[in-house]
Parts: structure tokens; sequence; C-alpha cells
């Protein structure tokens, strides 16, 4: 039984839509990708001209900011380098504070296939969900990857599992979409250090629904990640030892309409 189904909401998920009536954000993170982020913008554009375009740059030495703005997007510059989960949970604040029903995450390395966004929010549109992952390890998904990393992500997935007490599958995808609640909940609290896999699970403490989707993802081409293979089993260790401080946090209550 998947996550969908076992984290069903008590209610209709918020926030669904008729597609004529959405509006929609793209939140593009992105440090030193200079090379890569004009053709991130063009794809999304491409593959919806309704979909707004928002890119965090995270303190970038390189020209980030400057082909993202020619390529017409809203950038917003952060003063130094936040890290990941700082730019992402600007990006949703932005988002709600500009009244978008639906915010997608897409990373600016060129992962991340923009014509699979049509997928990744079909499930908010039919309410069934607050959050939808992209995940490479469902049918259909077909993820190459390194070993180490394939073995850290699959670990994480279990350890999560357990935790929320549904089966997911890829809780490190920064290929996600979310609705109003889940905006909402991301702006005011959204974790830092490893924000991918302690999002899954405070999606699920406030009681939002998560429903993954089998995407593709493609191998970055330009710049460099930050979880390199010397740092995989650090990284993994932390991430686990966080997560278990995590089962002694004490959580709010699911954020509500206003």
């Amino acid at each position: 039984m998947d996550m969908a189904e076992q984290l069903v909401d008590r209610e209709p998920a918020r926030g669904a839509r008729q597609t004529a009536n959405v509006r929609k954000i793209v939140i593009v993170p992105a440090l030193n990708e200079e090379r890569s982020i004009g053709s991130v913008i063009a794809e999304i554009r491409a593959a919806d001209l309704e979909l707004n375009v928002v890119v965090i740059d995270d303190g970038s030495t390189d020209r980030t900011a400057i082909v993202a703005a020619q390529h017409g997007a809203q950038v917003l510059g952060l003063p130094f380098n936040l890290g990941i989960g700082g730019a992402v949970q600007t990006g949703y604040q932005y988002a709600r504070n500009n009244d978008f029903d639906i915010a997608i995450q897409v990373d600016g390395d060129g992962q991340h296939d923009p014509n699979e966004i049509v997928r990744l929010i079909e499930p908010i549109l039919e309410g069934r969900a607050d959050m939808v992952v992209g995940t490479r390890f469902a049918a259909g998904g077909g993820y190459r990857g390194t070993p180490i990393r394939r073995v850290g992500i699959h670990l994480f997935a279990a350890v999560v599992s357990v935790m929320v007490r549904a089966r997911v599958t890829d809780t490190t995808s920064g290929f996600r979409a979310a609705n109003r609640r889940a905006i909402r909940l991301f702006a005011s609290d959204y974790p830092h250090d490893y924000p991918e896999v302690e999002a899954t699970v405070l999606v699920a403490r406030h009681g939002l629904t998560m429903v993954e989707v089998p995407v593709q993802m493609r191998v970055r081409e330009t710049g460099n990640s930050s979880i390199t293979a010397l740092r995989s089993v650090y990284y993994m260790v932390k991430v686990l030892l966080a997560l278990f401080i995590g089962l002694f946090r004490r959580y709010s209550t699911p954020l509500e309409e206003p």
C-alpha cells in the first residue's frame, strides 16, 4: 500500500481548482547554474506558457541571476548562500505572498524534465493530494545513479516509510508540487539541513496528503552536485540522525485556510 492509500486526507485536499483558474508557479533554487538555468527556464515556458517562474539565486558567484532574468524569470537574490532548504522556503514564501494555488519545485541543473509537470500536478488538480513527489523508483521511474546513492535513497525511503506508516520510494527527489495547504506549511516551516527527506515527514505529521508519481530524471550535464561520493556516507549518517531527532519534535496542528 502506497502513501496515497495510507495517508488519505480526512477531507478533500484544499486548493484543487479547474485548470483554467489555477495560478501556478515554478520555484527554481539555483547556485552557480549559469550554464543550465537559461535552458531550464526555456523548457518550463515551452511546457506551459501559463507557468510563472521564480528563480531563487542562493548566493551564486557566477551570472546565474543575470541569465535567469534575461530569460524572463522573476529572480530573488539571497545575500549569501542559505543552502537548498533556505532557498526553497524563500520560494514558498513568495508563492504564499503572491497567492499562488500550486507551487512546483524544479532544480536549476536541468535534471528535471518540465514536460513532466503536467503529471506532477494532476493529483493536486483532482483533489487527491496536498503534495506530489516525482519518484525515480516507482514503476516507470527508471533511475540511474551511483550504487552508493541508490543505497542511500532506498535507506532513507525505508526509514521514512516506518516513520509515516506508509510506503514511500523516493524521499530525496527535489521534483515536487504543492497545493495551497502545503505552500502555507512550507512557507512557515521548512527543513533547512536535509529538506527533501525531512519535508516528507513534516507533511505526514501535519496531516497533509502526499502522493508519488513516476518520473524520468536526466543526468546532470553542468555544475556539481552538493552530495559527492566522498560525502555520501557522512550525509547518510547525518540525515538518519536528523530523522531520529525529529521523532521527538512537537509539531503544530495542520494549517487551515484563513
